[in-house]
């Protein structure tokens, strides 16, 4: 038995068991805060705790899982390709709103962790809170954050952003399901996007195009946005 929980093929059934439930929780349940990456990544602590399984061991298992995530993220170029021509006649705005997003989520988590009393090199690691978890641990890694703690701020942001996200731009005012899966992708990216999918198509391609645009210019822009506040 300790052989089998120690093993690729638990790790493996453990996440995506663990995964489907907490789904089937949410639907039953109703509930946004329920989210099921959420209880999934709780669920999967607990069990590795009690099972005395490490992380290293986990991850053995665990990789096949994050490798599925680079062709999953290829086909939302599925749903944009679909959209292609309404995109292209709003290039100029899509843009815009971005590069706004971008620089306001870097400027504001550093300076919020700045005057919160954190360690330059916490605030640097918040900085790129809002792209993707390899693009904002890269520019963390380059920028002299801790990228481990960039990873983790990341996930939380895209829950927040997927329990709270759009009942937040609703209260704004804001109905456009254009803007609302920009702005979602833009704050949350992948699970916001995910969320996004699961409510709206409209909604999760402006999602999925926030989220590429948004992690692009972070990539770029946040090491020159860092230097420009003082870092």
């Amino acid at each position: 038995m300790s052989e089998f929980l120690h093993s690729e093929l638990f790790a493996v059934t453990l996440t995506i068991g663990l995964f489907w439930g907490a789904q089937l929780i949410q639907k039953r349940l109703q509930s946004v805060i329920l989210n099921p990456i959420l209880v999934a990544i709780v669920l999967i602590i607990l069990v590795l705790k009690a099972g005395d399984i490490s992380y290293e061991t986990y991850y053995e298992g665990g990789k096949y899982i994050e490798f599925l995530l680079k062709p999953a993220i290829v086909a939302l170029g599925v749903p944009l390709y679909l959209q292609i021509e309404q995109i292209r006649k709003q290039a100029v705005p899509i843009l815009v709103c971005q590069l706004a997003g971008c620089i306001v989520g870097a400027v504001s988590a550093f300076l919020i962790a700045h005057y919160c009393g954190s360690t330059l090199e916490v605030a640097i690691s918040l900085s790129p809170k809002s792209a993707t978890t390899p693009i904002a641990m890269e520019v963390s890694k380059l920028m002299g954050g801790i990228p481990s703690l960039t990873a983790i701020i990341v996930i939380l942001t895209g829950i927040l952003g997927a329990i709270f996200g759009l009942k937040f731009l609703r209260l704004a005012g804001v109905k456009s399901p254009i803007a609302q899966g920009l702005a979602l992708g833009a704050a949350a990216h992948a699970v916001g996007t995910s969320h996004a999918m699961e409510k709206n198509v409209k909604l999760g391609v402006y999602s999925s195009l926030g989220l590429i645009v948004n992690g692009t210019l972070t990539g770029l822009l946040t090491p020159y946005i860092l230097h420009a506040l003082g870092v």
